[in-house]
């Protein structure tokens, strides 16, 4: 494809938006011609986010549903049911859609309204609607026409548990996941608890009693392994801005070296762009991945038991939203899977 795919983006404010934005002004292939703020509009992109003088010329402007038909995709960076309230109208008028919201996530209706708390999709606009994981729907996100982007736990936690699944090789019943977050997840809105003051030099835990992304890894964990899934999902903040890192522990219900789970993990990934195995002893860390699309793992057995141990990192704001939207448009649109995505991560 040689003429650029026109994008639009709805609620550009925000750390998903300004991520898109900064991730597309390298893209060779997309254009993005609009981006709307209700909040910001008539602000320049370039005066809310200075990283961006000189790169877009853009302002906000309401979200207006017969302009955004112009685009080829448009990209929903908003909070949930946004995007379920616009989005039969743009694929109506052959216009593709990413929401990185939640709206079309979880396939089980009833259980989605019961996290949601707000009426779901119709079946109609669910028919479409395909989950953005590309390692493991990449042929129905190259037909799709309405995309449901991973939350940024489950990118982590899905690629790093699903091949011991889908091989076979682990009890099912008993996964538990681990997983730790920067306080970027918690978006760009005031918040005390996110405050300097209250989250540095501090760790904790958080939706211990239920979190909505847990049926979202559930059902695509036994969507993609055939198996009912029990899953125990821990979400944790971290004082960083940027990063999450999932420990992922299982028990293997047949005798596999270590030799032999790391040659399972490297074949499954071999062709995939973005994801790197890392070789055997390594411990990955959210640094590696700082700024880029990447998510990078290892696996471990740790001696004396029957337990399996993966280590997977992303940047939540790249592989776990923004990244993984454009990768999942790149697809779409028959173009290079890493178009716009080389980013090297940055260090220190």
């Amino acid at each position: 494809m040689t003429q650029k795919v026109k994008i639009g983006i709805v609620g550009g404010t925000g750390y998903t938006g300004v991520e898109l934005l900064r991730t597309l002004a390298n893209h060779p292939f997309a254009e993005v011609t609009m981006i709307t703020s209700r909040s910001e509009e008539g602000v320049a992109v370039a005066d809310m986010y200075p990283n961006l003088r000189g790169i877009y010329n853009l302002k906000f402007s309401v979200p207006d549903a017969n302009q955004l038909k112009t685009c080829d995709v448009v990209f929903f960076a908003t909070p949930h049911g946004v995007a379920l309230s616009m989005a039969e109208g743009l694929i109506e008028n052959g216009v593709k859609v990413i929401d990185l919201a939640a709206d079309f996530r979880i396939e089980d209706l009833a259980v989605w309204k019961t996290w949601y708390g707000i009426e779901p999709a119709s079946d109609a606009l669910m028919a479409e609607a395909v989950y953005g994981l590309p390692e493991y729907y990449r042929a129905q996100i190259k037909q799709a026409k309405l995309i449901a982007n991973p939350g940024c736990y489950p990118t982590s936690i899905l690629l790093g548990i699903l091949p011991l699944l889908k091989a076979g090789l682990v009890n099912p019943m008993s996964i538990i996941a681990d997983g730790k977050s920067g306080v970027s997840g918690a978006g760009k809105g005031a918040n005390v608890a996110m405050l300097a003051a209250e989250m540095s030099e501090s760790f904790k835990a958080y939706g211990v009693n239920g979190h909505r992304h847990q049926p979202e890894m559930k059902e695509k964990m036994t969507q993609l392994s055939g198996q009912e899934i029990g899953l125990t999902f821990v979400p944790h903040l971290v004082p960083m801005i940027r990063g999450m890192e999932s420990s992922i522990y299982a028990t293997l219900t047949t005798d596999k070296s270590q030799a032999e789970l790391q040659a399972l993990y490297e074949t499954a990934y071999q062709d995939e762009p973005f994801v790197d195995v890392m070789p055997a002893g390594s411990l990955p860390e959210t640094r590696m991945v700082k700024g880029s699309n990447m998510c990078r793992m290892a696996i471990y057995c740790p001696p004396g038991g029957n337990t399996v141990v993966v280590t997977s990192v992303i940047d939540n704001l790249v592989k776990g939203a923004a990244g993984q939207a454009i990768q999942n448009m790149n697809i779409m649109f028959d173009l290079p899977e890493n178009a716009g995505l080389n980013q090297v991560a940055l260090l220190p």
